[in-house]
């Protein structure tokens, strides 16, 4: 399993939690954006910049995201590509994208663009804030808990026996 950062908007309050657990576990990470960003050093992350167009970073994870990786992503059309492809999505407030609810969430997206388009006013998104950060912290947690130690652990007992 290998992790790809969505990076143009990560939040500074998550690169340490996710710097963590990449150095903790050993995960290869890609952090993807068009510009520089750091969530810091490890022989395990890989920086990849990618053209200034719209979209660049969502199109360089879709199509090189593998079946059972992890996308931390708070872009809803991305993680529907991700989810597609059998792989898994997490947002930036500890959201779990999946195939029994991607839909929902992309058609919301796609209904309050379409207000927005209307010249309506709308709320944004809340403030990102430190319930929001240990929300994605305890989401990480379970998600590397259930698909990567559990493997690892497999793993590692199959050499031994």
């Amino acid at each position: 399993m290998k992790i790809y950062v969505d990076g143009d908007a990560f939040p500074n309050l998550l690169k340490p939690i996710l710097h963590r657990a990449i150095k903790r576990l050993n995960i290869t990470a890609f952090v993807v954006s068009n510009k520089r960003i750091n969530i810091g050093k490890s022989k395990h992350i890989t920086y990849i910049i990618v053209g200034k167009g719209i979209d660049e970073a969502d199109h360089y994870i879709a199509e090189n995201v593998k079946k059972g990786d992890l996308v931390i992503t708070a872009d809803i059309p991305l993680a529907d590509r991700v989810v597609e492809k059998k792989a898994h999505a997490i947002d930036h407030r500890g959201e779990l994208y999946s195939e029994e609810n991607i839909k929902h969430y992309l058609a919301m997206r796609n209904l309050m663009e379409q207000i927005r388009d209307c010249q309506e006013i709308t709320k944004g998104p809340a403030p990102f804030t430190q319930k929001d950060a240990h929300a994605f912290a305890n989401q990480l947690d379970r998600f590397l808990t259930k698909h990567y130690i559990k493997r690892v652990s497999v793993q590692f007992r199959g050499i031994y026996e």
